[in-house]
């Protein structure tokens, strides 16, 4: 799916600003045909939770409405003209005058739907019905009941499998874009390097007639370096331009279709080259051994939720610039492909991730309790959705240079019988979708140590999530070092040659709160921690990367264990560093992104 721009073929109309709002009490049927009967309000995009205010907003579970007018400019209305949602969080059916053109189901990937038969002259209007609820058949994964209030009234309640605050709405630009009749359906590239020349394997789907597919590729300064006609083409670029991580170089892909000698559609993709590789333990950018610096992150602001805000993630990856910091994944779901540009842009490395996380039933219980732990994969109901996000993400991504490895599932129940059973398709599907054939991970949940887990060996790089000295071995950093240290070997033992990351490690830490001792919630706790967690690192090769958790302070769900949410970031939520960021920007400056050695 191609990302919506504006060129000399195309328009672009942007729906963001403020759309009238309905919370769902289900005391009234909605009638799509007529104008939302409400007074409240809601920009777009961004999550509803945190700017209605009130908790009856902020914790709603169930139905919202979102609705707003639009015209069409005359000059358009022969054109072809496609309804684009970002994402809605976590499902949604988009009326068009009253009559439905698309519904969607999973809140992160974009959608769309032609609309040309539902519009009119003039004024037209959009109502989208968005459900925030999460069961055992969706991603994430969420435990879904519903009862009555006094007058009959379902009232539905989501106990969140994961410990991030379920936002919702309207996440992403809403936008209505133009293309000629006939146009560029999708862009493949496909590049791979041979010494200082690159091969860019391209591939054009057309919908439509035509007489010929033109390809341009465009270096920085817009010249044309290479060139080709057809749907599939080889295209050569000789002493090419990499791109690096924290160095980027893109070129643009300047695809035309033609007919009777004119241009009918044009479109300009951005792409990289850059080469991913796995072996000997290690993972290879460019034929060269990298080493992941960087974080786990959340999209979570102030006011926007996890809505788009674009000034966030512009500072945010200047952080990165700032602490030496080289990369992140997007967990626990697909971020905004405005921050997925803006990685290639900047050269930031980016671990992609499905939102499947929250496969593990009753692990809230588990943790609260100590109780016996169901089998989730007999539980389960997410294999269809599941197999729908891979898809999803990877028609999105594909092209992305800074997009370097698939996360299929963020600590799923992989110690747990029937795990392999689930994982071994989905790990196939996205390895056969993929035209790059990136490397594949589970990030590896802390019951799941080497010798009971089923699932690693399906995948090409063991991701760990650990917290000795956290949530096992609390305050206890010698203990923590050499639990540490003997799991690590564990995996070496087990799977000798696979290249090992550790995708979360970290603690709370309450920026202010102090001590001399090792006491939790302090900064000078969460300094040796890292400390601890970095010494034992340096002492395996096979340790190819650290992403510590978090970013940032970031929203949870209420709790007794969370102070205004999970405190584990390096930066507080409004992106101010606390002790360990200056600890951290002293050990990543110092580490080069490739050829670290230990």
């Amino acid at each position: 799916m191609l990302y919506p721009i504006l060129t000399e073929t195309r328009s672009l109309i942007d729906l963001g600003g403020v759309w009238k709002f309905y919370l769902d009490d289900y005391s009234k049927k909605i009638d799509v045909r007529q104008p939302l009967e409400t007074e409240d309000l809601m920009a777009v995009p961004g999550s509803f939770n945190d700017q209605g205010v009130l908790s009856k907003v902020r914790n709603h579970a169930g139905t919202i409405w979102y609705e707003r007018e639009f015209t069409i400019p005359r000059t358009l209305l022969n054109e072809r003209l496609v309804l684009r949602f970002g994402s809605a969080t976590h499902q949604a059916t988009v009326y068009v005058n009253g009559e439905e053109v698309v519904k969607h189901k999973g809140g992160f990937t974009p959608f769309e739907a032609e609309i040309n038969n539902a519009i009119k002259p003039g004024i037209n209007r959009v109502l989208v019905e968005v459900s925030n609820l999460l069961d055992y058949t969706t991603l994430p994964v969420g435990n879904h009941t519903q009862t009555t209030d006094e007058n009959g009234y379902p009232v539905h309640h989501v106990d969140e499998n994961f410990d991030f605050f379920n936002y919702a709405g309207v996440h992403r630009p809403v936008k209505i874009y133009s293309t000629p009749k006939t146009y560029i359906q999708d862009i493949v590239l496909n590049p791979s390097v041979n010494g200082k020349n690159a091969r860019v394997a391209t591939s054009v789907s057309v919908e439509g007639d035509y007489d010929t597919i033109s390809i341009s590729l465009l270096d920085e300064d817009g010249q044309k370096v290479a060139s080709a006609t057809g749907a599939h083409a080889d295209i050569s670029i000789e002493n090419v331009n990499l791109w690096e991580p924290m160095a980027a170089y893109l070129y643009t892909a300047h695809v035309e279709i033609m007919q009777n000698g004119e241009v009918i559609d044009e479109y300009r993709e951005p792409f990289g080259v850059r080469t991913v590789e796995v072996k000997d333990s290690q993972f290879f950018i460019n034929n060269k051994p990298f080493y992941f610096k960087g974080f786990g992150k959340h999209e979570d602001t102030f006011y926007n939720g996890r809505g788009l805000n674009e000034t966030a993630n512009v500072m945010d990856l200047n952080l990165f610039k700032w602490i030496g910091a080289n990369s992140f994944r997007t967990s626990h779901y697909p971020y905004s492909e405005e921050m997925m540009r803006l990685a290639d842009r900047m050269g930031v490395v980016v671990i992609d991730e499905v939102a499947a996380v929250g496969l593990f039933s009753g692990f809230s219980a588990l943790l609260a309790l100590g109780g016996k732990e169901k089998n989730t994969w007999e539980e389960m109901q997410t294999h269809e959705a599941h197999e729908q996000a891979i898809r999803e993400l990877i028609e999105r991504d594909k092209n992305h240079a800074a997009v370097v490895m698939w996360v299929i599932a963020n600590e799923p129940a992989s110690h747990q019988d029937g795990a392999y059973e689930y994982f071994e398709p989905l790990v196939k599907l996205a390895k056969d979708l993929d035209p790059q054939k990136r490397p594949t991970t589970l990030v590896n949940i802390m019951f799941a140590l080497p010798d009971v887990e089923k699932a690693m060996g399906l995948v090409d790089v063991i991701s760990l999530n650990r917290y000795y000295g956290w949530y096992i071995n609390t305050g206890d950093l010698k203990v923590a070092e050499a639990s540490l240290r003997a799991e690590i070997k564990g995996w070496i033992e087990k799977y000798p040659g696979k290249p090992i990351l550790f995708t979360e490690y970290g603690a709370d830490t309450v920026a202010g709160f102090h001590a001399i001792d090792d006491i939790p919630f302090t900064e000078e706790y969460q300094v040796r921690y890292y400390e601890m967690y970095h010494r034992v690192f340096d002492e395996f090769k096979e340790v190819t990367g650290e992403q510590v958790w978090n970013f940032a302070d970031f929203e949870t769900k209420v709790g007794t264990a969370r102070v205004q949410g999970n405190k584990k970031g390096i930066f507080t939520r409004s992106r101010q560093p606390k002790m360990i960021a200056h600890e951290l920007r002293k050990r990543w400056t110092a580490i080069p992104d490739f050829d670290y050695q230990k």
